[in-house]
């Protein structure tokens, strides 16, 4: 009797229209998973999946309702869920905490912090149930080191950090393996997104230097994703190299 083939691993990619959330679904595919991917821009997020041959679901963090659905269409689709990637996120301004506007810093708090939040509670049981689950959060520099102009920022990315280890503690010895990775300076739309659509001042922050790709950080999301079950890479800072600090930068 031949033995059963295993079931193809699942993923899911939050915040995948674009960016690393795009590059990491592409990754992924690659790397052997049937990758789900969700974001609020729906056109872009099924361009993104016909790519890759994964599945599209509209997803917006920041609504519990929409979890909801997205979590159960998960469960409905594939039964399983392997590997979550908590990407969906941004920053918008850059005030100093003086001139903060606070709901700037609720949409990132949000975004970043509690759709992080939603997303891992409801898909927690499957990681579990999947016998080798993983959970990695996308976060940032700015979760290990505060700089000028990204307040609001900062603090909500300190916010993920703290989640993701505390999450680390809780899980220990269930069958979920708890990842954070922080990219420094990648040329995405991050930038465009914290300057309110103002491309010159986002393409001003990556002159004369060379700036991190989303596959840069895809590539690194899909090797942690391959390690052996019994390998946690607990932490992950990725830099370019023209980059020492958040705010140490060599530009020619």
């Amino acid at each position: 009797m031949n033995a059963p083939t295993p079931a193809t691993p699942v993923a899911v990619v939050t915040g995948a229209s674009s960016g690393i959330g795009a590059a990491t679904a592409r990754a992924l595919a690659t790397a052997g998973y049937q990758v789900v991917l969700g974001a609020r821009r729906i056109d872009k997020l099924t361009e993104v999946a016909e790519e890759c041959g994964g599945t599209a679901l509209a997803l917006d963090v920041t609504d519990q309702g929409s979890v909801d659905v997205f979590a159960a269409s998960v469960t409905e689709a594939f039964g399983r869920c392997d590997l979550l990637v908590n990407n969906a996120g941004g920053a918008v301004g850059t005030e100093s905490v003086a001139e903060a506007s606070v709901d700037d810093w609720q949409w990132m708090y949000d975004t970043n912090v509690l759709g992080t939040l939603r997303v891992t509670k409801a898909l927690l049981p499957m990681l579990v149930a999947s016998g080798d689950g993983q959970v990695m959060t996308i976060g940032s520099i700015a979760a290990r080191e505060p700089y000028r102009g990204g307040a609001g920022y900062n603090a909500a990315k300190h916010g993920i950090a703290a989640m993701t280890r505390v999450l680390r503690l809780e899980l220990l010895g269930q069958p979920v393996r708890v990842c954070e990775i922080d990219p420094g300076m990648a040329n995405t739309e991050f930038s465009t997104v914290r300057f309110r659509g103002d491309t010159e001042a986002a393409e001003n922050v990556y002159a004369g230097m060379e700036p991190l790709t989303a596959e840069d950080i895809a590539d690194a999301i899909a090797w942690v994703a391959t390690r052996p079950s019994r390998v946690n890479i607990d932490q992950m800072l990725i830099m370019p190299r023209d980059q020492a600090a958040a705010q140490q930068i060599h530009r020619v």
